[in-house]
């Protein structure tokens, strides 16, 4: 009794066994049939309906194809509501109020002193850009920056005269972490606009965070040399170095502007754009 119910559940095993593999050669069989057949039919319809049913298959590669490209010139942004909502919060702000002052502060200030406050706040920055060069493996331009920094601070007086580059003819480097994530790989991500700021990405934003931590113009993190000591500072320091920097490009966002059909997507695509072209070089 014992032997028959295992041979019994031996002859049900191979009996399944028997019925997957039949049922997969059928199924291929089927599939080369139903090839063989379609080709056959195919030919048995008239010269003129065969053209039809080209054209009709063609046609559905072109759709396939425009569903990719749809999604090429549409690209993820989850944030666009937003996003287009700051654009326009920002473009007030510049236009109706940072542009008056920017023209009222250089009507006072003389151009070589802004020259000197911009040199000031560059040199400043150095481990910055410093740190970021030997991320990413810049050696040369990491030494270039560090000669200019010493140049700078000691014959410079404190680096309101640039004699680096303008008597030594050592070249700028400017490198950022959200370059340096580029550098290894990282994609953009989401793309954000940021209060005041202006267009940007996710990357950038982490990479503008972690800067603030080495950059002694920030209150950010405890190293010693950092300039300010609470956030009040920061971003005193923040609105002058702004405000002092954009003084040298009054008219720029405007005349940019007005080439744009829609602010939002214009602005996003020449930031998107110079972005790459600088993680690339």
């Amino acid at each position: 009794m014992i032997l028959f119910i295992l041979l019994k559940k031996r002859f049900m095993k191979n009996l399944i066994i028997i019925i997957l593999i039949s049922f997969l050669f059928n199924a291929c069989s089927y599939v080369q049939q139903y090839k063989i057949n379609s080709n056959f039919e195919f030919e048995k319809i008239p010269l003129e309906q065969q053209k039809v049913v080209k054209i009709q298959i063609q046609e559905d590669e072109i759709n396939e194809f425009d569903e990719f490209s749809d999604l090429e010139l549409h690209p993820f942004d989850p944030l666009k509501s937003y996003n287009k909502f700051m654009t326009g919060v920002n473009d007030s702000i510049y236009i109706n109020l940072f542009d008056p002052v920017l023209k009222t502060y250089v009507n006072v200030v003389n151009e070589n002193v802004r020259v000197s406050v911009s040199n000031f706040f560059y040199n400043l920055q150095f481990p910055v850009r410093f740190i970021n060069n030997i991320l990413q493996f810049k050696f040369k331009n990491a030494t270039e920056e560090l000669a200019s920094f010493i140049t700078n601070s000691t014959i410079g007086m404190l680096g309101l005269f640039d004699i680096a580059s303008n008597n030594f003819k050592l070249k700028k480097h400017k490198e950022d972490f959200g370059q340096t994530l580029g550098f290894y790989g990282a994609s953009d991500g989401l793309h954000i606009v940021l209060p005041i700021l202006g267009p940007s990405n996710l990357r950038d934003s982490i990479g503008l965070f972690a800067d603030s931590y080495i950059n002694p113009l920030n209150n950010q993190g405890s190293l010693k040399y950092k300039i300010p000591n609470n956030i009040e500072k920061s971003f005193g320091i923040f609105v002058i170095n702004s405000l002092n920097k954009n003084s040298f490009k009054i008219g720029e966002y405007q005349s940019l502007k007005k080439d744009a059909i829609e602010l939002y997507p214009f602005l996003k695509d020449i930031y998107e754009q110079s972005r790459n072209k600088k993680i690339k070089d």
